[in-house]
């Protein structure tokens, strides 16, 4: 079902020992999870002998995101946190795709059928915890949990920004397409610019020290300049169609989540929206017995820089509500 790499490495690039000699920080296992367009990536942290939560990262980010929060985790926690398609070292959709947020939602039921998860316990950041908002709502039965950090729900726009960003993404990625097809490589960087444009391209989000975690999965050698690397990500990533429900679905959908969630503020990033939007279905969810609300101080990567700051409600909640340590009898 899951091929098993190579334990405690990252394989993002040839030569990763050039550029760290910092150890794992805690012991995974790297799995291939095969899918029918090619396959999704993860490190696979704690027990393999039952069902994980599942970790998703944020736009443009990888399963890196939870590298420092992982080691953190209750020792008999299980947790796998993927690359989503086009992300990190998972494969990237076919010729001719674009990608869409609502389409993970997909790639988690896939990942649930291939270890015959009848449930699903999730942990998203930013983008993916907008895809655990949509995925708790719509498959009530399935989810068992979901924790949010820093994105409740999909963001309101107005129409006609909403409709002008359609297409222009559309757009965009159809000239990405085409550029992936004529294999030019694309601009590459030393180790130091990368940093730099992975700190000012997070809006200075991911403190400098921790751009290590996510440009590991994240870059590759360049072929024409050997001292110099290049994002290996899918550049049609870039320019994703959010999913665009309207506010009153929104509402609509947070009060079909019965599964017990969570969800973390970090205080210093925006809400990305007008807060109005966000207010009323936090009143919502507030209204259930299961729902928690946490605000820690910190940037939107605020679980990359500093998850001390946020692991003891994390866990309490997971030790309430997470994945049972039943063994499961197939993986």
């Amino acid at each position: 079902m899951t091929e098993s790499l190579e334990t405690g490495k990252s394989k993002g690039f040839k030569d990763a020992s050039e550029l760290t000699s910092e150890k794992p920080t805690r012991d995974f296992v790297e799995v291939t999870i095969p899918l029918p367009w090619g396959h999704i990536s993860g490190k696979w942290y704690g027990p393999q002998n039952v069902r994980p939560i599942l970790g998703l990262h944020g736009w443009l980010d990888n399963a890196g995101t939870f590298d420092t929060l992982a080691p953190l985790l209750s020792p008999h926690v299980a947790f796998l946190s993927i690359d989503l398609p086009g992300h990190g070292l998972s494969s990237r959709l076919p010729d001719g795709c674009c990608y869409n947020m609502m389409d993970n939602l997909v790639v988690i039921r896939m990942i649930m059928n291939q270890y015959n998860w009848d449930k699903v316990s999730l942990i998203g950041h930013s983008m993916s915890g907008i895809i655990a908002f949509l995925f708790a709502a719509i498959f009530p039965d399935k989810t068992e949990m979901i924790i949010s950090i820093d994105a409740l729900k999909p963001h309101q726009r107005s129409i006609e920004k909403t409709i002008n960003t359609l297409a222009s993404r559309l757009e965009e990625s159809i000239k990405e397409d085409q550029r992936n097809r004529s294999k030019i490589e694309p601009p590459s960087y030393t180790y130091e610019e990368l940093i730099e444009r992975l700190f000012h391209g997070s809006i200075q989000s991911v403190q400098k020290n921790n751009c290590k975690y996510l440009l590991a999965r994240n870059i590759q050698k360049s072929e024409k300049n050997p001292e110099k690397y290049f994002f290996s990500r899918d550049r049609r990533v870039r320019f994703y169609n959010y999913a665009a429900a309207p506010q009153d679905v929104t509402v609509a959908m947070a009060k079909r989540i019965t599964a017990p969630h969570m969800f973390i503020k970090a205080l210093s990033s925006s809400y990305f929206e007008d807060k109005q939007y966000y207010d009323e279905v936090l009143n919502v969810l507030l209204q259930k017995s299961n729902f928690e609300y946490v605000e820690a101080e910190g940037t939107h990567h605020l679980h990359l820089n500093n998850p001390a700051d946020i692991i003891d409600p994390i866990n309490r909640f997971i030790d309430k509500f997470g994945p049972k340590r039943e063994v499961l009898s197939k993986l």
